[in-house]
């Protein structure tokens, strides 16, 4: 059955820059198996699929395949699934927002000056890492414990652990070794410079040790985290991808409930159809 499919790239103004995620449009009536299957094809960080929403409130429901496992949310699947979704004429039930059901709930998006954003879901799980893991995933980096200024947990569903460096330089120098976690990496960038955050995602797959272009689950935990903290102040920009030669912009604001909200630009690259 031929079915309506595209593939975004998300985070970047500029085509080709950002990260790519693939949806399927007219994802109703295919099983587990075969989405889990068609994702582990497209060999992306994520393939996501839309359906009709089974919950009131919702535009609209998405489901989020990695190569090898479904996620409850990811966060540029969430903005691309979004572009995708009202790029084929979705029309939100109230006008400039939109409601995304997905396994972690209710997520809901707002068009801003620098593209949608959506609204970072509450934590699974925040607060200190145990000392002996903060010690091997420092070696898996390549670098001694004394060079992590902090570390927390900031996990909305994919698993991440947050460590802080001390400078954009000391993130961008990380040549990872393998260890079995989803680790995100920050570093405040030197003044001038046109975002606050230098930030890197690695996350094991199959043994080996990938980094994710631009990370929009990762950054809304760091927000949540540093902002919380004080360590940053929002609104601010995050700059990832600059090592795989990216050029993502993260955007990171606070809501008037003090929530933080993650947004940024997203385009259509790759329009058809598939035959699943």
């Amino acid at each position: 059955m031929h079915r309506r499919f595209c593939q975004v790239d998300v985070f970047s103004s500029a085509p080709c820059r950002g990260n790519p995620v693939a949806v399927v449009v007219d994802g109703d009536g295919l099983t587990t198996d075969q989405m889990q299957r068609f994702a582990a094809w497209t060999n992306l960080s994520e393939t996501t699929f839309l359906l009709p929403p089974s919950e009131s409130g919702a535009d609209y429901l998405v489901r989020i395949f990695t190569p090898v496992a479904e996620l409850p949310f990811a966060g540029h699947p969430t903005l691309g699934s979004c572009h995708a979704w009202l790029a084929a004429g979705g029309t939100p039930a109230a006008d400039g927002t939109v409601v995304q059901q997905c396994g972690a709930g209710n997520i809901p998006l707002r068009r801003t000056g620098d593209g949608w954003a959506f609204a970072a879901p509450p934590l699974l799980r925040s607060g200190p890492v145990d000392a002996a893991l903060v010690e091997r995933i420092a070696a898996a980096l390549g670098i001694e414990r004394a060079e992590v200024v902090d570390a927390q947990w900031v996990d909305n569903g994919p698993g991440w652990v947050a460590m802080l460096l001390g400078s954009a330089d000391a993130v961008l120098r990380l040549r990872p070794r393998f260890i079995d976690a989803d680790v995100g990496v920050a570093g405040p960038c030197e003044p001038g410079a046109d975002a606050a955050l230098e930030v890197r995602a690695f996350f094991p797959v199959n043994g080996v040790m990938v980094e994710d272009p631009v990370t929009g689950s990762l950054n809304a935990g760091l927000a949540q985290w540093l902002v919380g903290a004080g360590r940053v102040d929002a609104p601010y920009v995050a700059r990832q991808g600059t090592v795989l030669g990216r050029n993502g912009r993260v955007h990171l604001s606070r809501g008037a409930d003090g929530g933080i909200w993650v947004g940024g630009a997203t385009s259509t690259i790759v329009a058809g159809t598939v035959d699943l």
